[in-house]
């Protein structure tokens, strides 16, 4: 089905990125050859809510925010995925994202579906009460889709494990009992996981290890750029820098760093805290965001928003490995032009699957109420990911497909295949 038949099918919650993921999809499913009826069934969200969030505010005013949670397939479990705060969080950007967290259950091989939520506001302008205000009034209005049996939330782009507690707290107070296993990426003192908040940046790396030894790179003295230094743009770096490669580069949204001898991550991080403009940091020059994805180097890294590496941009990237921390960075034009280039492109569904891992794991232990170490976690963790890397590029090798559309199919096999073996109800 073409682009403008899907768009005049399903017009609310269209969007570029939604456009981007439903390309993703059809590539995978024509690949696999999969049954026409189960196709209309797969690609399309099971519910979508949009919620009104009136929150007063600091200054006794009443701004009125607006929320969303999609849950796009629940064929192999409860729902998973995280919560957004960003200004441009809409239904169909959360949509696509809950799609893509479909497929990465499928990849990563447990019994979770994909979901995915998220608020329009900026995070950044809200004071520590208003958001917690603003999280609450969100919890209140989701409420009934949620549940350890249900769907599950997470940390993702402007939230994280203090906007976890207060949902926690929220839905413990209207369900009349204590219920750790409603959210995962907690604090450990309220049942979060050992390792939860550095997974994402951690998985990034095994994935890297993986394909460095694909292509014969030594991590060790590897020249590595990060765009966005988020949790996973920042946990990347900095396992990264501590395994001897040389981070050279890094970004945020409002620009970045360089230095060709490398950068003090960790005091990066400790900078940008105090201060976002990364410009002024001691021993390096400013970059922009577009001459960090042009830089030559051996890892890229995008760790920032959707649609940053285009068929405009594609041309100018110099690295080795390319390895997708966020979601949907790279449009499927780049995609041709990045294959062609040579590059060994590491897609988002296998690259950031740490994450979601590791909420299994926290999920998993939360219903047992039992905890793991740390070192059983990372090497449960590693294990899982690994596995679903070696899968991948032997089915890249097979079908000759490029590794992220044999991601894909991976992940939408399964996901079909759970489909096919319920059946249709009624």
């Amino acid at each position: 089905m073409r682009a403008t038949d899907e768009k005049r099918q399903n017009p609310e919650y269209f969007s570029p990125v939604y456009e981007m993921a439903l390309k993703q999809f059809n590539r995978a499913a024509e690949k696999l050859e999969l049954d026409p009826n189960l196709i209309e069934r797969i690609k399309t969200p099971d519910r979508c809510l949009v919620v009104s969030l009136p929150v007063l505010m600091d200054d006794g005013k009443v701004r009125t925010f607006h929320g969303y949670r999609v849950q796009h397939n629940d064929a192999l479990g409860p729902g998973k995925g995280g919560i957004r705060y960003h200004p441009n969080v809409n239904l169909g950007e959360v949509a696509a994202l809950a799609m893509w967290m479909t497929w990465k259950g499928g990849l990563m091989g447990i019994p979770l579906g994909g979901a995915k939520g998220g608020v329009a506001c900026d995070p950044k302008k809200l004071s520590e009460h208003e958001l917690e205000r603003l999280t609450r009034r969100y919890t209140h209005a989701i409420s009934p889709l949620i549940g350890p049996e249900i769907d599950v939330p997470a940390p993702d782009v402007g939230t994280n494990a203090q906007t976890m507690a207060w949902i926690m707290d929220t839905y413990c107070m209207q369900t009349g009992f204590h219920t750790t296993g409603v959210v995962t990426g907690k604090p450990p003192i309220m049942g979060g996981s050992l390792g939860r908040e550095e997974a994402t940046g951690m998985g990034v790396v095994f994935t890297i290890q993986e394909a460095a030894k694909k292509i014969n790179l030594s991590i060790e003295g590897a020249t590595v750029a990060v765009q966005g230094f988020g949790n996973v743009g920042y946990q990347s770096a900095r396992i990264l820098q501590q395994k001897g490669a040389k981070v050279v580069a890094v970004s945020n949204s409002m620009g970045g760093v360089y230095n060709k001898n490398g950068l003090r991550v960790q005091a990066l991080r400790k900078y940008a805290e105090g201060n976002r403009d990364l410009a002024n940091f001691p021993g390096a020059e400013k970059i922009t965001n577009q001459e960090l994805l042009a830089l030559e180097c051996d890892i890229l890294i995008p760790a920032a928003l959707e649609n940053q590496v285009t068929r405009e941009n594609a041309d100018k990237v110099k690295c080795k490995i390319y390895a997708e921390g966020a979601n949907g960075p790279t449009t499927p034009d780049a995609d041709e032009i990045l294959t062609n280039k040579g590059i060994f492109m590491i897609p988002d569904i296998l690259c950031n699957s740490g994450g979601v891992v590791v909420s299994y794991f926290e999920w998993v232990q939360d219903l047992q109420n039992f905890f793991w170490e740390v070192d059983e976690i990372n090497r449960r963790m590693e294990n899982i990911i690994k596995r679903a890397f070696l899968d991948t590029c032997d089915l890249e090798i097979q079908r000759k497909v490029g590794m992220r559309t044999a991601a894909l199919m991976l992940g939408v096999k399964r996901v079909a295949e759970g489909m096919r073996v319920r059946g249709l109800y009624p």
